[in-house]
C-alpha cells in the first residue's frame, strides 16, 4: 500500500483586540495655483455680477408697457371716431351709451396710465388702482350731486360758489381711506391714487354732460361731440390734476409728520446703548415705516 503524506497541523488564526482599522482615503495632493501668463494677475471673477448702473439690480419695466398710454390714446380717439360714425350711418340709439363711454374715458384713462408708469413698474397696484376708480367715481358723484342739491335749496344761487369745493372735497374721501389702507403699497403714488379717483368722476360727470347736451333744447348729436372734446380737453388740468396734486401732497406731509413724530418719540441710539450695557436688557427700535 502506498502511503500518504502527512500533513501537519496549522495554527489557529487568532483575530486582533481592538476595533478595526478604518480605511484610509487616498491623498490627493493640492493644487498649485497656475502663474498667469501677465506680469499682474488679475483678481478672482467674482461668481455674482454687479447691478447695471440704473437699475439697481431690479429688471426694468417693459418699454411698451411704459408707453401703454400712447397706445390708450391712439385706440382711444379711433375707437370715439368709429363709433360715432357708425351710430350716424346706422341711426342707431342703442350705441349712444357707448360714444359716450368711449369719447369720456379716453383722456382720463390716458392720464392715469402715463401717472402709473415708470422704469421699474407700476408704482401702485393694479388692483388698488381700479378699486379706487371705481369706488371713488360712484361715491364722488353720488355725494357731489347730493350736496349740490342741498346747498341749492339752501343759499339758491348762490351756491354755484361752492360746486367746486363741494366736488373736491367728495372726490378726496375715498383715496384718503385707500391710503390710509394701503399705505405701504402705495408709497411714492399719492398722486396716482389720487388721479385714479379723478379719473372715476371725470370719466361719469363727462357722460352725464354729454347726455345733457344730447337732450337740450339746442343740443343734439352736434353739441353731444362738442362737449365731450371740449371735456376731453379740460379734464387733465382739473378733476384729474387737481385730486392727485391733493393727494401727493397730504401723502407727503403725512411721511414728514410721521417722520418727525419717530424721531422725538424714540431715544437718541447712543442712550440706548448706554442703558443696554449697563442694565444687560435688550431694546430695540422699531423702523420707521
Amino acid at each position: 500500500m502506498s502511503e500518504q503524506p502527512v500533513i501537519p497541523p496549522q495554527a489557529p488564526t487568532v483575530a486582533p483586540s481592538g476595533p478595526p482599522p478604518t480605511p484610509q482615503a487616498p491623498s490627493v495632493p493640492p493644487r498649485m495655483p497656475q502663474a498667469s501668463s501677465g506680469p499682474h494677475p488679475g483678481p478672482a471673477p467674482s461668481l455674482t455680477a454687479a447691478p447695471s448702473s440704473g437699475t439697481a439690480g431690479t429688471a426694468r419695466y417693459p418699454w411698451y408697457l411704459r408707453f401703454a398710454w400712447i397706445l390708450a390714446l391712439v385706440a382711444g380717439i379711433i375707437a370715439y371716431v368709429a363709433t360715432f360714425v357708425i351710430m350716424l350711418l346706422t341711426r342707431n340709439p342703442t350705441m349712444l351709451p357707448t360714444v359716450l363711454l368711449v369719447g369720456a374715458a379716453t383722456i382720463p384713462l390716458t392720464v392715469l396710465l402715463f401717472a402709473q408708469s415708470s422704469r421699474v413698474g407700476p408704482l401702485v397696484p393694479t388692483r388698488t388702482v381700479l378699486v379706487t376708480v371705481a369706488l371713488g367715481g360712484l361715491f364722488g358723484i353720488c355725494a357731489a350731486g347730493l350736496e349740490e342739491t342741498i346747498a341749492g335749496l339752501l343759499l339758491g344761487k348762490a351756491s354755484i360758489l361752492l360746486v367746486g369745493v363741494i366736488e373736491e372735497t367728495a372726490k378726496l374721501v375715498v383715496p384718503l381711506i385707500v391710503l390710509g389702507l394701503a399705505h405701504r403699497s402705495t408709497r411714492g403714488g399719492g398722486v396716482v391714487i389720487g388721479i385714479a379717483a379723478g379719473t372715476g368722476f371725470a370719466v361719469l360727470e363727462t357722460m352725464g354732460y354729454g347726455f345733457n347736451a344730447l337732450l337740450s333744447r339746442s343740443g343734439g348729436l352736434g353739441a353731444l361731440d362738442s362737449t365731450l372734446i371740449l371735456r376731453g380737453i379740460l379734464v387733465p388740468a382739473g378733476h384729474v390734476a387737481w385730486t392727485g396734486a391733493i393727494c401727493a401732497a397730504l401723502l407727503t406731509l403725512t411721511i414728514l409728520a410721521h417722520r418727525a413724530f419717530v424721531r422725538r418719540a424714540l431715544p437718541p441710539a447712543g442712550k440706548v446703548a448706554a442703558g443696554t450695557r449697563s442694565t444687560g436688557a435688550e431694546y430695540t427700535i422699531p423702523s420707521p415705516r
